[in-house]
């Protein structure tokens, strides 16, 4: 007895409509290289006028070396300023981010209704760059430290808030089903079951907002919100860019020994 053959057997292969993968990236490139024209052209940012500019970028390195070294004792305080700025606008930033965290997360089950407005007022506190609300705070509480305290809370807040939650999102579920399956009240779920998993994401964002706090607190005093910025403004007004130069390597001195130390602490938290 034969074996009936199925007619779909018998019909040649469909021939394959798709492009070749070679050519979509090439089509991809193409129209990647096709943006950044138009943007180049549309802004009017072309390598001509950065050629252009070499020669005064030579001209201002020239003035910046050597470096003014007898400025340094001026500049520990208000820089030792910039550092406690950014703890203290990290610290807080970080302890309102914890609550607003896990009323984003919605792996954690509570209403959307609860979720989503708490994620539009990220949404929104993300969208303001630091310098506008230090702009904002200088205005309101006039010029000083505190103004750039507060810009780098709500700086922090946002950043560490949004890695935190999405950081929640993807801990292990088991845990929390099992203390569920138990009987374990939200709370219960939340401290013995979300914590201990999420915790060290959340010391490590912690500290790496504290190395960008610490770079973006240099600068606020360019719009009054104090540190070593009001220094920097001042020096770079009177075309003094040896003393700039100080303010600058100094700050990377800084900025370089706190990545160091958060790098390794990170490391053994993760």
């Amino acid at each position: 007895m034969k074996t009936p053959v199925s007619t779909a057997a018998l019909k040649p292969p469909a021939p394959d409509l798709n492009p070749p993968r070679k050519y979509k990236q090439y089509a991809g490139w193409l129209v990647l290289i096709a943006v950044l024209i138009a943007c180049s052209v549309r802004t009017e940012v072309t390598p001509y006028q950065l050629i252009r500019g070499l020669p005064q970028m030579g001209i201002l390195l020239q003035e910046m070396f050597p470096p003014d070294w007898s400025y340094l004792p001026t500049i520990w305080g208000p820089m030792l300023e910039t550092v406690q700025i950014a703890i203290l606008g990290t610290t807080l930033g970080g302890l309102l981010a914890i609550p607003v965290a896990l009323l984003c997360a919605y792996n954690l089950g509570l209403s959307r209704f609860v979720s989503f407005p708490a994620r539009m007022v990220l949404n929104l506190v993300r969208t303001v760059p630091d310098l506008l609300f230090a702009a904002i705070f200088v205005a309101v509480f006039g010029i000083g430290p505190f103004a750039g305290m507060l810009a780098l809370v709500f700086f922090s807040f946002g950043i560490i808030a949004k890695l935190t939650f999405e950081a929640i999102e993807a801990i292990d579920p088991g845990p929390l089903e099992a203390m569920t399956a138990v009987g374990a009240n939200r709370m219960q779920i939340i401290m013995f079951g979300v914590v201990p998993q999420a915790l060290p994401y959340f010391m490590s964002y912690l500290l790496y907002t504290f190395e960008v706090n610490v770079r973006a607190a240099a600068v606020l005093g360019l719009v009054g919100a104090g540190g070593i910025g009001l220094l920097l403004d001042r020096s770079l007004g009177l075309f003094r860019y040896d003393r700039a130069s100080v303010i600058i390597l100094l700050t990377l001195v800084i900025v370089l020994v706190i990545d160091y130390g958060s790098t390794i602490i990170r490391r053994k938290l993760l």
